[in-house]
């Protein structure tokens, strides 16, 4: 009897054993099966021109060596650090304007009673189901008459004003679930309610605050209809502006396949560097966030 049992222990065992096995496998294969475009990229991004435009055979290590040269090629002949930099003064801003003015707006609904407010937070989330793209000629059209449509104005300055109603409700459900005991200590102590907020919940909310601030970068980073849209000038293109003309360009250097996949390199480099230094705080405010709310 104890045999048998024992057996059908083993058995079991090397059932869940081979089970583990199997699911690692699969997982692998998916693994590569994604990062292998990815690495094709990067690795032709560090060859020369003669590796990278070799057809018969084609390459997916460097043949002739690793190069640095197409990354500083991009810098120095495309005035990519400039534009570089026009987009990050545009994320800095929309990054700051974002977090405050949705936490504004989200300890509003979360702390402070006042009249219609259910209506306006189901008006404000129904705004999540009309398609960005039916707002861009009334947009434009409300720009221009305001004179921002030869300027970055139009992607900076509507982020004051809420900051996106999917950060205002996450913001408020992470609110909700916040203690109001240190808040009501604060209040018996004399703190009015800027101080209440910016002493007290606002420290709190740090989690959900970096998240929505790391999403702010990544969609200003890769955000390319809008500045097309508003950018005439080329002194103040962003850099995703800047790839797509200089990919019109044949006679570039970006015509080059090398440096083509270098500025590809380049520019999703920066967000996966944000979130793998942020990946903690990303994951925290997340299973914070679902719990709390």
């Amino acid at each position: 009897m104890e045999q048998t049992v024992i057996s059908m222990s083993r058995r079991a065992r090397r059932k869940k054993i081979g089970g583990k096995v199997m699911t690692y496998i699969g997982l692998s294969v998916v693994a590569i099966f994604l990062l292998f475009p990815y690495m094709f990229m990067l690795n032709r991004s560090f060859m020369t021109y003669d590796d990278a435009s070799s057809i018969r055979p084609v390459y997916f290590f460097p043949h002739s060596g690793i190069t640095f040269t197409n990354f500083i090629r991009i810098f120095s002949e495309n005035n990519y650090l400039k534009y570089t930099l026009n987009t990050l003064k545009i994320a800095a801003f929309n990054i700051v304007a974002v977090t405050l003015s949705s936490s504004i707006c989200a300890y509003s609904f979360s702390r402070i009673d006042w009249k219609c407010k259910g209506f306006v937070f189901a008006a404000m989330m129904a705004t999540v189901m009309i398609p960005g793209s039916i707002l861009t000629i009334p947009q434009y059209v409300l720009f221009a008459n305001l004179g921002w449509t030869e300027s970055a104005k139009p992607l900076m300055i509507p982020t004051l004003f809420g900051g996106g109603a999917l950060n205002i409700f996450l913001l408020t459900q992470f609110m909700k679930g916040v203690s109001r005991e240190m808040e009501n200590a604060a209040m018996i102590d004399g703190a009015n309610l800027l101080q209440r907020y910016f002493r007290i919940v606002l420290p709190l909310c740090k989690p959900i605050l970096i998240y929505i601030a790391v999403g702010t970068f990544t969609g200003v980073w890769s955000d390319f209809t809008g500045p097309l849209v508003y950018l005439k000038t080329q002194e103040k293109y962003t850099l995703a502006v800047a790839i797509y003309y200089d990919s019109l360009n044949s006679s570039g250097g970006t015509a080059e396949p090398n440096i083509r996949m270098a500025v590809s390199v380049f520019i999703s480099l920066v967000p996966a560097v944000i979130f793998f230094i942020y990946q903690k705080n990303l994951i925290e405010g997340i299973q914070v966030g679902a719990v709390k709310g």
